[in-house]
C-alpha cells in the first residue's frame, strides 16, 4: 500500500510535466475535376485511409454544393474564386480547424487549397499537399475522367475557341487555369484565378508572407501522367513562353527567379518537397501513400 501512495503522486507529477497528449493535426481535402467529396473509390477512400492509419484524425473532405451531384458539378462550371471565398468561411467556423490543418488537394484541388493558403491565413494552413496540382496551369486537355461524359468534349471545344473570354472564365472552371504560352498577354490580362494567385499581374505581398508560412508545400508528380499539359506543372514548371514544345522546371521560371511568390526562400529553406510516383494521373498504391504521403500528416 505505501508503495502505491507513493507511485500515485509521482505519476500525477509526471503527467504534469508532460501535458496532455498532442491533438492530432486535422486534415482538409479537396478533390478533382469530376470527383466528389465522397466516392467511395476516390475522396472516401483517402478519407478512410487516413482516419484508419491516424486514429483520432478530423478528415474534412470539401463538398461544394448541396449533394454530392451539385459537387461534381461545380467543379466543372463554379467560378473558382467563388469557390475558394466558400471554402475559406467553411474553414473558418470550423471549431475544430481553429489551431491549424494540414490539407491535402487532387489534380485541380492542388492548386485550389494553395488559392486558400494564400487568400485565407485564419485558420492556419500547417503542410500543403498537392497531389498532380497544376501549379501553373495547363495547355491541353487530353482527357476527363470516366472519358464518355459529353461534356469533356464540349469544355476542349470551348477552351480552344475562346479560352480567355469573360463568359468562359466565369463559368467554366478548367479555363480559369489554361496557361496558352503562345498567348502569354491575353493569359495574365485576363485570366481570372490562376494569373492572379500566381501574381502575374503584380505583387500581392499578402498572397507571398500567407504562402511562406507554410511548413511544407509538398508537389506530386505522376510520372506517367497522359492527362496534364504539360506534367511539370505538377512541379511549378510550365513551357517556355512563345512555344509548346520546350519545360522548363519551376527554378527556371521568371516567378521563380524573381521570387514573386517567396518560393525561391521557400525552397533554400526547404519547405518545398518534389516528390515523382509511377504512375498515370491520380495513380498510386496504398503502399506508397502509407510511406510517402501519410508521415506529412503525422
Amino acid at each position: 500500500m505505501a508503495a502505491l501512495r507513493t507511485a500515485v503522486p509521482v505519476l500525477a507529477l509526471l503527467g504534469l510535466c508532460l501535458g496532455p497528449a498532442a491533438a492530432v493535426t486535422p486534415l482538409v481535402i479537396w478533390h478533382g475535376m469530376g470527383d466528389s467529396c465522397c466516392n467511395p473509390v476516390s475522396m472516401g477512400y483517402v478519407q478512410k485511409l487516413v482516419e484508419k492509419k491516424i486514429p483520432g484524425i478530423y478528415v474534412l473532405s470539401l463538398k461544394i454544393g448541396s449533394n454530392l451531384i451539385q459537387d461534381m458539378e461545380n467543379s466543372f462550371f463554379m467560378n473558382v474564386n467563388d469557390q475558394v471565398s466558400q471554402v475559406c468561411g467553411q474553414l473558418a467556423t470550423d471549431p475544430r480547424l481553429r489551431g491549424g490543418y494540414n490539407a491535402m488537394g487532387f489534380s485541380q484541388g492542388g492548386q485550389f487549397l494553395r488559392a486558400v493558403a494564400q487568400r485565407c491565413p485564419s485558420p492556419p494552413m500547417l503542410n500543403l499537399i498537392s497531389v498532380g496540382g497544376q501549379h501553373q496551369g495547363v495547355y491541353g486537355f487530353p482527357r476527363c475522367p470516366g472519358e464518355s461524359s459529353h461534356v469533356c468534349d464540349w469544355i476542349r471545344k470551348t477552351l480552344d475557341l475562346g479560352a480567355y473570354t469573360k463568359a468562359v472564365q466565369e463559368h467554366l472552371v478548367q479555363a480559369e487555369y489554361w496557361h496558352d504560352p503562345l498567348k502569354e498577354e491575353d493569359y495574365r490580362k485576363n485570366s481570372i484565378f490562376l494569373a492572379d494567385i500566381n501574381q502575374e499581374r503584380g505583387i500581392n505581398e499578402t498572397y507571398k508572407k500567407n504562402l511562406m508560412a507554410l511548413k511544407k508545400f509538398v508537389m506530386v508528380k505522376f510520372l506517367n501522367d497522359t492527362m496534364v499539359d504539360p506534367p511539370i506543372s505538377e512541379w511549378f514548371g510550365f513551357y517556355k513562353s512563345g512555344q509548346a514544345k520546350e519545360t522548363v522546371p519551376l527554378q527556371e521560371t521568371s516567378l521563380y527567379k524573381e521570387d514573386r511568390l517567396g518560393l525561391q526562400e521557400m525552397d533554400k529553406a526547404g519547405k518545398l518537397v518534389f516528390l515523382g510516383v509511377e504512375g498515370d494521373h491520380l495513380h498510386f498504391s496504398e503502399e506508397w501513400f502509407d510511406s510517402t504521403i501519410l508521415p506529412f500528416l503525422q
